[in-house]
């Protein structure tokens, strides 16, 4: 940790990897910007990115140990978590215990798990949330490849003349990458870019063709251009024949398909197919980017299979400008690849079930076994769990009561489980509620290792902030496990670096190049090497640098002849239609997993502060909702209350709710609750993008907004969201007319201090009361109440909380609920890097300035990280319509 300065480090949130520049006092971080060295941004950040500083604060951090609630030391919850699971281990074998880690943990905290679960206590139940975002892709690779090898780089996206992107919402979920390519499409108009996605999201405004599939119809998509491809000629019969197998066996399983089925199965227009498949016939270079759409499915792996299949057969890989390229979710989920963090691999990505690949892991640890047989993959581990089967059971740096599928079966399960640890940075959770012993563990800024984005790109993360209270690093409480489990020499590190170098050199171990992973160049790194390790891309071999030849550009691959397997695929069956909707969930822009570290940003929290579904205005008028209604969502396995937005985006029949919102910020709002534990069946990856639901209109009685000093304490049978804002929280709440009634239980409720002295209005006409206190000068808590939506001015009350109210004509205004005309409203804010709102960019499109470049130049919006362009795009076109009528 270094004092007062500045740190080189980078991005904790998407796999996109931006490097970050740190700049801090003995107090804490002041700031961040992008590293303008650094290769996988050069210089740009995302607003999650360049809100980092407002979220570091240690307010409501896990600062020490605690046993069932109370305190205790580390030696005393160590102890306890050793004998826990020796004694489950004993009694019932290493299969009766479980870790289940994070893509958030840095690449020596993954190994250290990984080694501990696999090498010593000698199970493979060690998985990782990233089973939820990227198993498909892993095993859709391996099939192909015989490898988990990304082969192309960012580079690449630039390079191409045709970009397909399927699945993913890039503009949003990475718009640093997003950039990128928008800046290479305008320096070349002829670069063509595709969307494939059920719903018109941000990122389709950079389209020249939107596809808007049907959920699960990408293995068809992909089947008929495969056919296409061949009919054409498209195809290359000379790489085929010399660096491939299995094509004609997967070629007769794709002729059966007419454009008409295609047609049928994909919820595409014959003329929307016939253009994508001419597009890609006569684009040599071209790159396939997916993402969760395509991975998280019952078919994932097939539909990674589908892509890889016609870049194979059209020799589209392993050159500049070409290939197909998962796009991963969380920082580290590459290195939890790398280090074979999920339960079918071993580490430096040797195979499980290879007796070489496990005499190689075992001679190098030394280790007193090895694990042989495939572990638990997420679901299934959480199955065993509820069954009884798993006796104790360690979480790490994630949240699966909200991240995994029926969400309410694993609140049961962990319910019933004799022994769950959690280590996190946060106290409260919604999955530590359920821990016998929480573990503090040292968040971004505090801990120092490495992480690896989608490129395959190695970057440090390094610490610049001390550790708040007792929290130590996640690899130094598995290693002191490992010591009380009796291996001590095993697990004596001292630092990071001795990790980094261990995983270094067990990745050139026996290797020779028969492995894809390698970076033995690194298993010698002195302390200051490893201080100083600038980001890199692997192989880094120890005979020669990195090398910026691309994987498989000598078409050969890692299989046992070298060859790519063209995988055959069976086509999956037309969906019945029903009277029910199509459930469809994933990110919005400013918000990562499950808030607990981007729902501590006001800023961010300002864009979309509830839990909301997406739903064609058709669909919610034949159910007479409108916008703003509380709707209800419902099946077999769980109900939710979230806010309608209508939007044409959306397709008819299909539903979007966001995946962030949890019990911590809203009274029933997890949408994971709604889907099934279903998974790919090769992958185990839970199928997160499409279920079944009913949807209909929630009869509230009342509706609220409420601005309070501290969070407010409602009820979880109503609807409601709160969110931090400047100075406190501001709530949503809608709900039954009971809980207006009695004024000292609305006060309690709201955490109101005695001695506050209320305003109250109150307009019978319309329905509507309106209460404010104060203490002092300054605002306790308001509160607007009526029979439909509050119609109030929120991001112009929001920014009140810190004013003086001292004279009575302010408290007035403040009860009015609207901003004066001599003050800015800024609506709702579109800009969260820069807080712009839509009635200032309303008004700059009003006063002449009608188009982005040019609002930016006005309002400053879209002049950061530019995820908002298209979001001002819809302003500038709305207004102009308006003005032209």
């Amino acid at each position: 940790m270094t004092r007062a300065g500045e740190c080189k480090t980078t991005c904790p949130y998407c796999g996109v990897g931006c490097g970050i520049i740190a700049k801090f006092d003995d107090s804490g971080l002041i700031s961040v910007e992008g590293d303008p060295d650094h290769p996988a941004n050069y210089g740009g950040l995302c607003s999650k990115g360049s809100a980092l500083a407002e979220t570091m604060s240690v307010d409501g951090r896990l600062l020490k140990p605690t046993i069932n609630g109370k305190h205790s030391t580390w030696d005393e919850a160590l102890d306890l978590v050793t004998s826990q699971f020796k004694d489950a281990i004993s009694k019932f074998g290493p299969d009766s215990v479980a870790f289940y880690v994070s893509g958030q943990l840095l690449t020596e905290d993954y190994y250290v798990a990984n080694k501990l679960m696999k090498g010593f206590i000698g199970s493979a139940n060690i998985d990782t949330n990233s089973r939820l975002c990227m198993a498909s892709s892993v095993a859709g690779h391996k099939r192909a490849f015989g490898s988990d090898t990304v082969p192309v780089s960012y580079e690449d996206l630039e390079n191409a003349d045709l970009v397909v992107l399927v699945g993913s919402n890039l503009a949003w979920c990475h718009p640093v990458l997003y950039q990128r390519l928008a800046v290479a499409k305008d320096q070349r108009p002829d670069l063509k870019v595709v969307v494939i996605d059920p719903r018109r999201t941000m990122t389709t405004d950079i389209a020249d063709l939107h596809l808007p599939i049907d959920p699960d119809g990408d293995v068809a998509l992909f089947m008929g251009l495969f056919t296409h491809l061949v009919k054409t000629g498209a195809h290359d019969q000379d790489y085929i024949a010399n660096h491939t197998q299995g094509f004609n066996d997967a070629l007769a399983h794709c002729e059966a398909l007419t454009f008409e089925s295609i047609s049928a199965k994909t919820g595409l227009e014959l003329d929307l197919l016939q253009q994508f498949y001419a597009l890609f016939q006569k684009t040599e270079k071209t790159i396939t980017v997916y993402s969760q759409g395509v991975n998280q499915s019952r078919i994932g792996t097939d539909k990674v299979n589908a892509i890889l299949n016609c870049h194979l057969i059209t020799g589209r890989i392993g050159k500049p400008g070409t290939g197909p390229f998962s796009i991963t979710g969380q920082p580290n989920a590459m290195g939890g690849r790398e280090v074979g963090g999920l339960a079918n691999m071993l580490a430096a990505h040797m195979d499980l079930d290879n007796k070489e690949h496990q005499h190689i892991v075992q001679s190098f640890w030394n280790s007193p076994t090895i694990a042989t047989n495939q572990g638990l993959k997420a679901v299934d581990l959480f199955n065993a769990v509820d069954r009884g089967d798993i006796k104790a059971l360690w979480i790490m740096s994630t949240n699966p009561v909200d991240s995994l599928p029926n969400s309410n079966f694993i609140k049961n399960a962990l319910s019933k489980c004799p022994f769950v640890v959690v280590s996190d940075i946060y106290e409260n959770t919604d999955t530590n509620r359920y821990a016998h012993v929480l573990l503090p563990a040292t968040g971004w800024g505090e801990k120092n290792g490495t992480v690896t984005n989608s490129e395959r790109r190695i970057s440090r993360q390094r610490a610049f902030l001390p550790a708040p209270g007792e929290a130590k690093p996640d690899w130094w409480q598995l290693a002191e496990m490992g010591k009380r489990l009796g291996f001590r020499d095993a697990f004596s590190y001292s630092s990071a670096a001795d990790i980094y170098r261990e995983h270094a050199a067990l990745s050139a171990e026996n290797n020779n190049g028969s492995r894809d992973f390698d970076i033995g160049a690194h298993s010698n790194l002195s302390q200051s090497e490893y201080d100083d390790l600038n980001p890199v891309r692997w192989p880094i071999t120890e005979n020669k640098e990195t090398s910026s030849t691309p994987f498989f550009s000598n078409g050969n691959y890692f299989t046992s002849d070298g060859k790519a397997r063209v995988i055959s695929i069976e086509s999956p069956e037309t969906k019945l239609k029903t009277n029910l909707y199509q459930l469809n969930s994933g990110r919005i822009r400013d918000q990562w997993h499950t808030m607990t570290r981007t729902g501590r940003s006001t800023r961010l929290s300002a864009h979309l502060s509830e839990p909301f579904a997406e739903i064609h205005p058709h669909d919610a008028e034949a159910l007479n909702i409108e916008a703003g209604d509380i709707v209800e969502l419902k099946n077999d396995f769980g109900r939710i209350l979230v806010r309608a937005l209508l939007t044409s985006r959306q397709k008819r029949g299909q539903i979007y709710v966001p995946m962030h919102w949890t019990d911590q910020f809203a009274s029933n709002a997890r949408v994971n609750s709604l889907f099934p534990p279903i998974a790919d069946p090769i992958s185990g990856q839970p199928a997160s993008k499409n279920t079944t639901i009913s949807l209909q209109k929630f009869d509230a009685e009342i509706y609220m907004f409420l601005l309070t000093r501290n969070k407010p304490t409602l009820p979880d049978d109503a609807y409601w969201a709160s969110v931090e804002t400047e100075g406190g929280w501001r709530t949503e709440f809608a709900g039954y007319a009971t809980y207006q009634k009695d004024l000292t239980t609305l006060k309690n409720c709201l955490s109101i201090r005695s001695g506050s002295e209320p305003l109250f209005y109150e307009d019978n006409t319309k329905g509507q009361t309106r209460y404010a206190w104060f203490k002092g000068t300054r605002i306790e808590a308001v509160l607007y109440v009526g029979p439909s939506p509050v119609s109030v001015s929120r991001s112009w009350l929001c920014a009140k909380f810190e004013e003086d109210f001292s004279d009575p004509v302010e408290r007035y205004k403040l009860i009015a609920g609207r901003a004066p005309v001599n003050e800015i409203d800024k609506g709702a804010i579109v800009c969260s890097c820069l807080s712009v709102g839509a009635n200032e960019i309303a008004a700059a499109v009003q006063a002449g300035y009608c188009n982005v470049g040019a609002i930016g130049k006005k309002t400053k919006a879209g002049t950061n990280c530019g995820s908002c362009r298209s979001e001002i795009a819809e302003i500038i076109k709305k207004n102009m319509l308006v003005a032209a009528q």
